[in-house]
């Protein structure tokens, strides 16, 4: 049966692709929904790839932030892929920022152009497995332990078997919405962070108000009641 980019011909790997990274539609599933959300995020490595890179950010996701390990996936051009699969559609900006901060947690020593994420603004998704991007080149997932053999040619020169590939995939499980929304602030970037952790700065009224209520709870000659209450309403806005 033929294979063509963007679309998967056989039951059983159309049906882990659409359980792990494709949005719902008529056809065999899309990257994106109707409102541009995604449920995959993608980190490339362009060969030649180091393995050892590669294999540190399959191993670090799962050992250092807890999460499902990633699909590796022969890119059929250029390059080592690592898919991560999220249960629920998200904004693209909200994938992109988990992609992002695992290039810098990991590949931050890489040149840019070494490197890839999607999605990414004007960056075409990621082949699916079984797809042919040239004479004798084929899209295709792998298990981590062949991944090295494929760091300078990342495709495979046949046509990936379906039954196999779906079986690469069955194990997988995809990031959990709470998984996602506790790693995303472990891989911002550090002034990110911060200013997320700052307080937000105050406002003239705000700071009026504050000192109004200072002054009546530092002033001996106005009543106990009335200080106390000045003290309990600077409680609730700090």
């Amino acid at each position: 049966m033929a294979y063509s980019h963007g679309r998967i011909a056989m039951n059983r790997l159309q049906t882990e692709l659409r359980r792990l990274y494709l949005c719902p539609s008529d056809g065999d599933g899309t990257w994106t929904d109707a409102t541009g959300r995604v449920r995959a995020a993608v980190v490339e490595l362009v060969a030649p790839v180091d393995a050892t890179l590669l294999g540190a950010v399959w191993a670090g996701v799962q050992n250092e932030l807890a999460l499902p390990a990633p699909a590796i996936v022969l890119s059929g051009r250029d390059g080592l892929q690592l898919w991560f699969s999220l249960q629920q559609p998200v904004e693209a900006a909200s994938a992109r920022a988990l992609a992002e901060g695992l290039c810098r947690r990991w590949l931050d020593e890489l040149p840019p152009a070494r490197r890839r994420c999607w999605p990414a603004p004007e960056a075409a998704p990621p082949a699916l497995p079984g797809s042919e991007l040239g004479a004798e080149r084929w899209a295709a997932l792998v298990s981590p332990d062949l991944a090295p053999l494929f760091t300078e040619t990342p495709w495979l020169e046949l046509p990936p078997g379906d039954d196999a590939q779906a079986s690469l995939l069955a194990p997988l499980r995809p990031i959990t919405p709470d998984e996602l929304a506790a790693t995303l602030p472990q891989l911002a970037p550090p002034d990110t962070a911060a200013a997320a952790a700052a307080p937000e700065p105050r406002t003239a009224p705000e700071r009026e108000a504050e000192r109004f209520l200072l002054a009546v709870m530092r002033d001996a000659a106005a009543p106990l009641a009335q200080r106390i209450e000045a003290a309990k309403a600077l409680l609730r806005r700090s």
